[in-house]
C-alpha cells in the first residue's frame, strides 16, 4: 500500500489507478480500507477508486501526539489527503462514520468534492452511532492498556457479534472486522490514538447537527443509500438528509445491514456507478444533471 506523509501523521493508502472518475471512499470507527476491497474491485474497471485508512481505530501508524483526532480535525486530514494527491472533481463516498465525514466536508463546501455519497451513516443526533458507538464511546474513557484489554474480548466470534460490537453492523463481514481489531490489541500507540479519537468524539456529540444546518449550501450532486434493515442507523435519517440536499437521489438497499459495501457490494458498487457516469460526462462545476 502506497503511504503519505500528512500533517497529523502517515496515512496508507489503496489506489486502483486509471484515468476514469475519481472515486475516494471512506470508512468508519474501528475499521480500515479492507471495508471497500469488494466495490473498489468493481468499480476499478471504469474509476480510479482511492481508499485511505483514517486514523479510526484499526489503523496501522502511530498519529503524531498533538494530532487534532476529533471528527472534524479527521475531516481536515481528509481534506489534506485530497489536495496532497490532487485530486479534483472527486465523488466523496463514505459508510458508518465515514459519512459522517464526507457531511462535515460537504458543510464546509470542499472544492474538490464534486459530487457525494452517504451511505447507511452517523447523522443529526446518531452520533456516536446506536449501540456500537456507544459502547466504544464509553470503553473509550479507559486508559490505553485497559482500552486494549477490552477490545481483546473481540477478538471471539460470539463476542464480536454480539449488538453492542460488531453484531449489529454486518450480516456477513464477520471476516474483515476480526482484522479491524488487530492493531488497536497489538500496538499500544494505535490504542492511545483510538482513546484520544473516543475521547474526542464524546467531547462534542452535536457535531453533526450543526453539520447537517449547514448541508443545503452543498449544491452538486448527492446520492444517499440506505440499508432498509438497517439498525444502527436509523432509516428515516436517509430520508432527512436527501430532503435536505438540494440535488439528492435517495437509493434504498435490502438485505443489508448498515456496513453495505460487506454486505451487499455488488448492488453497492452498481448504484455508485449509475450515480457517477452520467455525471461524469459534464464539466465538474455543471449541477444541471441532478
Amino acid at each position: 500500500m502506497p503511504e503519505i506523509e500528512l500533517s497529523t501523521g502517515t496515512i496508507a493508502y489503496r489506489d486502483s489507478g486509471g484515468t476514469g472518475p475519481v472515486t475516494v471512499l471512506l470508512h468508519g470507527f474501528m475499521m480500515d480500507a479492507s471495508l471497500w476491497d469488494a466495490v473498489r474491485g468493481d468499480l476499478s474497471a471504469d474509476h480510479r477508486c482511492i481508499v485511505p485508512t483514517l486514523p479510526l481505530g484499526a489503523h496501522r501508524h502511530v498519529m503524531r501526539a498533538d494530532a487534532d483526532l476529533s471528527l472534524p480535525g479527521i475531516a481536515r486530514l481528509v481534506a489534506e489527503f485530497l489536495e496532497r494527491l490532487d485530486l479534483r472533481d472527486v465523488t466523496l463516498v463514505g459508510n458508518d462514520t465515514g459519512g459522517a465525514l464526507v457531511q462535515l466536508l460537504m458543510a464546509d463546501d470542499a472544492a474538490r468534492v464534486g459530487r457525494a455519497v452517504l451511505i447507511s451513516c452517523d447523522a443529526f443526533d446518531n452520533f456516536p452511532p446506536g449501540l456500537t458507538g456507544k459502547t466504544l464511546v464509553l470503553a473509550g474513557k479507559l486508559s490505553p492498556r485497559l482500552f486494549s484489554l477490552f477490545m481483546r474480548q473481540m477478538k471471539l466470534r460470539t463476542m464480536r457479534r454480539l449488538p453492542l460490537a460488531f453484531g449489529w453492523l454486518t450480516r456477513r463481514g464477520d471476516a474483515a472486522t476480526a482484522a479491524w481489531i488487530e492493531p488497536v490489541t497489538t500496538q499500544p500507540e494505535i490504542s492511545r490514538d483510538t482513546v484520544r479519537m473516543l475521547r474526542a468524539a464524546a467531547a462534542d456529540t452535536a457535531v453533526l447537527q450543526r453539520a447537517a444546518e449547514r448541508l443545503p449550501r452543498f449544491r452538486r450532486p448527492a446520492l444517499v443509500v440506505w440499508a432498509s434493515e438497517d439498525r444502527v442507523m436509523p432509516p428515516e435519517h436517509g430520508s432527512r438528509l436527501a430532503e435536505l440536499l438540494p440535488h439528492a437521489i435517495l437509493r434504498e438497499i435490502e438485505d443489508s445491514y448498515t456496513l453495505v459495501p460487506l454486505d451487499q457490494p455488488t448492488q453497492l458498487a452498481h448504484a455508485i456507478r449509475e450515480f457517477i457516469q452520467p455525471l461524469s460526462r459534464h464539466h465538474p462545476g455543471d449541477t444541471t444533471t441532478a
